[in-house]
């Protein structure tokens, strides 16, 4: 199902931008569809009494702004610059770490200055050259429920095909790519799919596309001469996940066929949590399966400086060799950038 808002808030000086203008036409045309001209850059009118009530209407409402700051965050390691696109999520996984970033009511913001934001990007390419910049569209956000609305990502991928020194790379959790696929993207972006086993996202993906549609849209993408990558994550050890992991790999190497001629990137996460990140899972979700037992796991620290359960030691290990064997032996061409 595609991602219809209940309320849609504008920024005045957002109306002055062609992409501010045009969602305002659309969803005043749509039915059921709160709009309202914000007076002040906060947002202060989202309904939701209670955390449940709260997040729930968050993720119902989109923002519009201009984007003011000049500077673009770093996103290291995965890339040089995170790329603002959107902030914010349409998905309502129970173990997300957005859940402790965007407060109680996680609304997701569009940028209407897009032409803006890809200058910004051009100049950093133009700082770093001779060597190839890389940006991150989807650090804080899952920019696809959004595009059908925007087209901000495709214009990206078109702006990116002409950019010899820049390239672009975004993470999904959601199968609406069509519009993606006719685009002129001279390889400068990857695309990678979140996946998961059917159980974990059934359990814990609210709002999210199925394992199968994911594979589905993985599978264009990589037949329209995308680089393709996929991030397992978050890894969940429960009885009989490793019939499951093996199922949903087998399946993807069954849609994408069996002589694979290209690289494959994968990425393995395996579950964490900090304390407060429980706390509010557990406001939000207080009927939540999820194991965050502490005796269970192992407390480290993190490279920014808070600490985080993990997986102990040897269940560590067992992900590890049970990733590393069966994607390398299914995906011949696949490249493991890590498992953590």
């Amino acid at each position: 199902m595609n991602y219809i808002p209940k309320r849609v808030y504008f920024e005045k000086r957002a109306l002055e931008y062609p992409l501010g203008e045009k969602l305002y036409n659309l969803f005043n045309k749509k039915e059921n569809v709160e709009i309202k001209i914000l007076k002040s850059n906060r947002v202060t009118s989202i309904p939701g009494k209670t955390p449940q009530e709260a997040y729930r209407e968050g993720k119902n409402t989109l923002v519009v702004r201009v984007r003011k700051k000049q500077e673009f965050q770093t996103c290291k390691p995965s890339a040089h610059y995170q790329l603002p696109l959107v902030s914010g999520c349409a998905g309502k996984c129970e173990y997300c770490y957005l859940n402790t970033r965007f407060g109680n009511k996680p609304y997701t913001t569009i940028y209407a200055n897009i032409n803006e934001i890809l200058e910004k990007a051009k100049d950093y390419i133009e700082e770093r050259k001779p060597d190839i910049t890389y940006f991150e569209a989807a650090a804080t956000s899952d920019p696809i429920p959004f595009e059908e609305y925007t087209g901000s990502l495709a214009e990206t991928i078109k702006f990116f095909g002409r950019e010899e020194l820049g390239r672009l790379r975004f993470v999904t959790k959601f199968h609406q790519v069509d519009n993606l696929l006719g685009i002129d993207h001279k390889g400068h972006t990857t695309i990678r799919f979140s996946i998961n086993s059917e159980k974990v996202i059934k359990e814990y993906e609210h709002g999210t596309s199925p394992l199968e549609k994911r594979i589905e849209a993985s599978k264009k993408i990589f037949d329209h001469g995308y680089h393709l990558g996929f991030i397992i994550a978050p890894i969940i050890r429960y009885d009989g996940w490793k019939e499951d992991y093996l199922n949903m790999l087998k399946a993807l190497k069954n849609s994408l066929g069996k002589d694979i001629d290209r690289e494959i990137r994968f990425e393995v996460i395996s579950h964490r949590f900090t304390s407060s990140a429980k706390k509010r899972i557990l406001e939000v979700f207080p009927k939540t399966k999820l194991p965050m037992d502490e005796e269970e796991r192992k407390f480290k620290y993190g490279q920014f400086g808070y600490g985080k359960y993990v997986y102990k030691k040897e269940d560590l290990e067992e992900i590890k060799e049970f990733f590393n064997d069966n994607i390398n032996s299914l995906f011949k061409k696949s490249t493991i950038d890590y498992i953590i």
